[in-house]
């Protein structure tokens, strides 16, 4: 790959990791200037972008991002990164070398699903989608001890998607758009299992047939990583609403 290429290559990592900040701050699933969502580089060397310490989401954008290697060293001039957050986004990168974007959330209805004992529970189709890509971690505090790096890696495994629990939703994409559709899915799926659960009526569980055939109906459509489509229109709202995301 040409310097041309690359520096092009990076920008659109950059623009990309940027409109996924703004679309968690539209969609909701922002804590303050808590959670994150991170980008590999390409070119050489493990380095990602994640968010500067500090910057609440609808403040991101492409040349703000910072620059990190996977063994801590803050690679843009001034920056200052979450050091839990860092953690947690090395520790799947470093292990995951298919991966491209991780996304974590501390939304109430994650964070709800995340508490209950029986996790996710197959009653939609939302659920269905992501529910033979999830595995779940049990929670060790705030992610600041090396010691969890281990308990991570392996509950994580080759899924998709980890419910972390007591704490929130992680999900990884082979793109930026990937990551981001598996988590509204995600999302959505534990939005509407706690509104199923405080109507207080039986609830109708969907069989491990119907789960199978919903997984591989909706596992990578085309070849392509899910979200694809979506993720074009989603950048294309993006570019109407709120464009200096670009920055």
């Amino acid at each position: 790959m040409s310097k041309d290429d690359l520096a092009g290559a990076e920008r659109a990592v950059r623009e990309d990791l940027a409109a996924c900040y703004r679309l968690a701050h539209l969609y909701k699933m922002t804590d303050l200037i808590g959670t994150h969502i991170s980008a590999r580089l390409p070119g050489p060397g493990d380095r990602i972008l994640i968010n500067q310490f500090g910057c609440l989401f609808n403040e991101v954008t492409a040349s703000n991002l910072v620059e990190v290697t996977l063994d801590g060293e803050v690679l843009t001039p001034g920056a200052r990164i979450n050091p839990a957050g860092y953690l947690i986004h090395s520790t799947v990168h470093a292990v995951r070398h298919d991966v491209v974007s991780v996304m974590h959330t501390h939304t109430a209805a994650g964070v709800a699903v995340s508490a209950q004992e029986h996790g996710l529970l197959p009653i939609s189709q939302h659920a269905l989608l992501v529910g033979k890509r999830l595995a779940y971690h049990d929670y060790e505090g705030v992610a600041l001890l090396d010691a969890e790096r281990e308990t991570l890696a392996r509950d994580l495994g080759d899924k998709e998607v980890l419910i972390l629990r007591n704490h929130g939703l992680l999900t990884v994409g082979e793109t930026v758009g990937e990551a981001f559709w598996l988590m509204m899915q995600t999302q959505r799926a534990c939005e509407i299992q706690i509104a199923a659960l405080s109507g207080g009526a039986p609830l109708r569980m969907l069989g491990e047939d119907i789960q199978e055939l919903v997984h591989q109906q909706g596992y990578k459509l085309d070849g392509n990583p899910n979200g694809t489509l979506d993720w074009i229109a989603l950048r294309r709202d993006l570019d109407r609403v709120s464009p200096d995301y670009r920055d």
